[in-house]
Formats: C-alpha cells, sequence, structure tokens
C-alpha cells in the first residue's frame, strides 16, 4: 500500500466515520452541527484526493480502490444515523434507494471484472453528480440547524432526495451499459 497523500486524505474519510456518529450522538446543542463540518470536510477530501492523485501522478491500483470504499462507507453510515434520527417514509426510502445502488453497482463492478468489461461500467457524470448532492445533503442534514436563517437541515432534504433521482438514473446508466455483456452471458 503507497503512503500517498491521496490515500492519506482516503484514509482520513474512512477514519473520520466513528467521529461523525459519535459527535452527533453526544448530549451537546452542538453535535450536529460539530458532525456536520467533520462529513463536510471528510467529503472534500473526496474531491482532492482523486485531482491530488492526478495532478501529483500519485494513482494507484490501491487508492483506485478505496476511494470509491471510502466514500460508500461515509454516505451508509451517515444515512442510517440520520434515519435513526429521524425515520420518517421519505428518509428511510431515499436511504434505501442509495444504499441498494452503491450495493447492486458495487456487485456488478465486480461481476463485469470477473467476465473482464470493468471498462463498461466506469463512473458516469450523473454519478459524479450523485455523490456531489449527496455529501452535500447529507453534511447539512447533520448539521441540522438553520445557519443565519437558511433552513440547513431541509435543503439537505431536497438535495438527498435530488440525488436519490440521480442515484436511479446512474444506476440505470451503468445496467444500460452492462446490458450487451450481460445479454451475452445469460
Amino acid at each position: 500500500m503507497p503512503l500517498t497523500i491521496p490515500n492519506v486524505l482516503t484514509f482520513f474519510r474512512i477514519m473520520a466515520i466513528p467521529l461523525i456518529v459519535v459527535i452527533y450522538y453526544l448530549p451537546f446543542t452542538w453535535a450536529g452541527q460539530a458532525s456536520g463540518i467533520i462529513f463536510g470536510l471528510a467529503a472534500i477530501t473526496d474531491w482532492f484526493d482523486g485531482y491530488l492523485a492526478r495532478k501529483l501522478n500519485q494513482t494507484s491500483e490501491f487508492g483506485a480502490f478505496l476511494d470509491p470504499v471510502a466514500d460508500k462507507l461515509i454516505v451508509t453510515t451517515a444515512l442510517v444515523v440520520l434515519v435513526q434520527s429521524n425515520p420518517t417514509i421519505v428518509l428511510m426510502g431515499v436511504a434505501a434507494i442509495i444504499i441498494g445502488r452503491e450495493i447492486a453497482v458495487s456487485a456488478l463492478r465486480e461481476w463485469m471484472s470477473e467476465l473482464g468489461a470493468r471498462a463498461q461500467v466506469k463512473v458516469t457524470f450523473f454519478a459524479k453528480w450523485k455523490t456531489t448532492l449527496q455529501m452535500f445533503g447529507i453534511g447539512f442534514m447533520l448539521y441540522q440547524e438553520p445557519f443565519f436563517g437558511v433552513l440547513v437541515y431541509e435543503i439537505g432534504v431536497i438535495l438527498l432526495i435530488v440525488s436519490a433521482g440521480l442515484t436511479l438514473w446512474s444506476m440505470a446508466d451503468y445496467l444500460k451499459a452492462a446490458w450487451p455483456v450481460m445479454r451475452s452471458d445469460f
């Protein structure tokens, strides 16, 4: 495992997960805001690690593997926390769509890789927007409190709902790209 700046940023994202959860459940009025800020900082590292890996020529197979794992871990953990703290049908449905898609696309990528067709299911434009909206939405929802009169939590819910739509769209894109290989394997 190469110890590069991008990999250190990815590890930071993973290490932030228990910190976000523990702080969120602290019995202090600032706990949600602090966990939202930490989540936001961790989300920013998702952009920086990829950018720096390319800019500094520090890409690695390990980094390419670990980066999406870190994203999935932090997003799914935060969604579970949010659903547990506000178990509405809308939030549960959005979380199920996002988590279900992550599992399905990961399995699809693994299967396509075994068939030697991994390139068919590379990251799409919609997947990048989906991730961006998820990160902002989750961060705002963890933060919870209005910020200078702006209803941060409510904006986060809207962003997360839109990201769930993009989640379904990007999954459809992946399935469409994989369909010729899938059809020939039947």
